[in-house]
């Protein structure tokens, strides 16, 4: 099916997708002030991926939207990196700033000579097989980021530290790339792959979340709800089964009154008693 206006439109909504995937993630760590549960080395991988993903989009000649968006991959990657050591490690901001500076440099510079090279190697060459390479690469470092946070839900049976919207918006994001390949004039199948696979590793992920998460929580509401019914209904047959009478003379003025009348009595027949005697 060759409609080059909606493939266009859909691969835009991806890339705006994979823009802003991780800003609820950041928020979230930054509203929580911890980032207990995401895995650093996750974030780490991704911002590795925008670096062959961005090579790939900017020699193939994309159009802008898909030429910024791996930058953005990488930057609020690296942000959310750092968050997983200024919060867990208890990192002051000028090392987390002296840490982050100098593996954005790199990255910028691995990146620019890439480009020129590839850049090269296309026009004397004609060769297409590195721009396959990028494209596998990257796909491959952000497949292995998601596969880290499976050994974590493994490890402890529960979906921690990641937030479900910027797990549905990076899936979404898949969504939309992956429809745009059926609008193409020809089917990439490459791309279908890649984008496949990212979106049943989310997929896993949101039926990890349901499992180990959401059914717990669902069960724990449902019991609760149970609870709070027993409970009222003994109280309203204990309510119902005590009579006013008793409820009177467990008082304490009740008590004290029951007392004081029965100590009064005693009296007034032990003075009957000794004026009988006298």
């Amino acid at each position: 099916m060759d409609t080059p206006a909606a493939a266009n439109v859909l691969g835009t909504l991806g890339a705006v997708c994979w823009s802003i995937q991780l800003i609820p993630q950041i928020i979230v760590n930054y509203r929580r002030h911890h980032a207990t549960g995401l895995q650093p080395s996750m974030m780490m991988l991704w911002a590795w991926a925008g670096v062959p993903l961005g090579v790939f989009n900017i020699v193939s000649e994309f159009n802008i939207a898909l030429r910024i968006q791996p930058q953005l991959l990488t930057f609020l990657s690296l942000i959310t990196w750092i968050q997983c050591y200024y919060y867990q490690k208890k990192w002051s901001p000028l090392k987390s700033l002296l840490v982050l500076t100098p593996i954005a440099l790199v990255m910028s510079a691995i990146q620019a000579a890439l480009i020129i090279s590839l850049r090269l190697a296309k026009s004397r060459h004609n060769t297409t097989w590195p721009m396959t390479l990028m494209a596998v690469l990257s796909a491959v470092l952000l497949a292995a980021g998601v596969l880290r946070h499976y050994f974590d839900i493994y490890k402890h049976r529960t979906v921690r530290g990641i937030s479900f919207l910027f797990v549905g918006i990076d899936a979404a994001g898949d969504v939309f790339s992956l429809a745009s390949l059926f609008f193409q004039k020809e089917l990439d199948v490459l791309g279908c792959v890649i984008y496949g696979t990212e979106l049943a590793l989310w997929l896993g992920v949101f039926a990890c979340g349901g499992w180990y998460n959401l059914g717990p929580w669902v069960r724990g509401k449902l019991e609760d709800r149970d609870m709070s019914r027993g409970d009222g209904e003994r109280n309203g047959v204990a309510m119902h089964e005590m009579p006013s009478s008793t409820s009177v003379f467990r008082t304490a003025s009740g008590g004290s009154g029951l007392r004081e009348r029965t100590a009064g009595g005693m009296r007034r027949g032990s003075l009957g008693r000794d004026e009988g005697r006298a």
